[in-house]
């Protein structure tokens, strides 16, 4: 070998080295896919002058509200689709049905990471109960809503939904049912509850605490959910195209069987009492209740006072009169349970393991 040949060799050589390492360099990740799914409510409301305490619940679009938390490109691959626009007041069976039903087909394909859904506060966790019992995939599905509208001085809707896509793409929040990522808390679709009628933290898991905390979108869990949701849960919409009615009737001072009556004439399947303490009532509303638990409807009792357990035959004779205790859930809730149970079987029995199974 002479010089002239020499230095072409080491240059050769050298390339190859480096097209080597190129080549063996791993890849860059690619981005996981998450679908937003918006129905409305505050976090899409807006004010109709700056300034005005006053807004309208739903008035902005997904676009809007995608372009207002910015770098949600860093976390996934964002679309996004609008299956309503409506104040979360105004949520019914009709959207119920047609988000459950589009989040397990998205869900389904196996491109999709995970589902985030914006949602008004007020009946948030209502929604995020019901898509815990009917959603068919342990992958995430994040509910975030907003107490501030989107044009207010401060709002919170962008953060959350940052969070909100965040847990969606992580994939430590599979396996642990519906989510709710509100003010850098992680709930339990299951356990969370509204609390204060404008404070941003107005959204707690009174009994079993939340399931960890979210800082601008790095996630640390501490629990995981105990009770069958999702994946696991036995319900389904597959062939139905309504749920049975189920009316709450509160019970207060002087309280009689005048609801009860009306909400059986009205062609009530089920019946969750918000009781009083322990989930009792007047006698009167007891003794109606009792009534149309000898007709066949289902009764389930609940408490109005927003934290623990109704256990079975503590303050009434549940076995007697043929009552199931509501357990953990509030009436709300106890109520979404009751009306998907009731798609499966009218037995007390049953329905009592539900309340205690969900």
């Amino acid at each position: 070998m002479n010089r002239k040949t020499a230095v072409p060799i080491v240059l050769i050589v050298l390339l190859l080295s480096s097209l080597t390492a190129l080549a063996q360099a791993p890849a860059a990740k690619a981005l996981p896919n998450v679908v937003i799914l918006a129905t409305g409510g505050t976090i899409a409301g807006a004010q109709p002058k700056e300034g005005d305490p006053g807004y309208k619940s739903g008035a902005l679009s997904i676009e809007s509200l995608v372009a207002a938390a910015p770098g949600l490109d860093k976390l996934a691959n964002v679309t996004g689709e609008q299956i309503a626009s409506i104040g979360s007041q105004d949520m019914n069976d009709e959207v119920w049905f047609k988000l459950a039903r589009r989040a397990n087909e998205l869900l389904a394909k196996p491109e999709i990471a995970g589902i985030v859904v914006t949602h008004g506060t007020d009946t948030l966790e209502e929604t995020a109960y019901f898509l815990d019992l009917v959603i068919k995939s342990d992958k995430p599905v994040v509910l975030v809503g907003s107490m501030r509208p989107a044009t207010s001085t401060s709002p919170d809707g962008p953060l959350n939904l940052y969070n909100g896509v965040a847990l969606a793409a992580d994939p430590a929040s599979k396996g642990r049912g519906v989510l709710v990522s509100a003010n850098d808390d992680i709930h339990s679709g299951r356990d969370i509850t509204k609390t204060n009628t404008t404070d941003v933290q107005t959204f707690v898991s009174p009994e079993r605490g939340i399931l960890g905390e979210i800082y601008y979108g790095k996630a640390t869990f501490f629990n995981m959910p105990t009770t069958r949701n999702t994946a696991k849960s036995e319900f389904s919409l597959d062939g139905l195209d309504s749920l049975p009615r189920v009316d709450i009737i509160p019970s207060y001072e002087n309280a009689d069987g005048a609801l009860v009556k009306a909400s059986v004439a009205a062609g009530a399947k089920g019946i969750v009492l918000a009781g009083v303490g322990d989930g009792n009532g007047t006698k009167p509303l007891i003794d109606a209740l009792a009534e149309a638990a000898k007709q066949g409807v289902v009764v389930v009792r609940s408490s109005r006072v927003g934290s623990g357990i109704i256990r079975r035959n503590i303050e009434l004779n549940d076995d007697v009169m043929g009552f199931v205790a509501a357990m953990e859930m509030n009436p709300w809730k106890a109520r979404v349970l009751l009306r998907l149970g009731l798609t499966k079987t009218k037995d007390v029995k049953d329905i009592q393991r539900m309340f205690v199974e969900y």
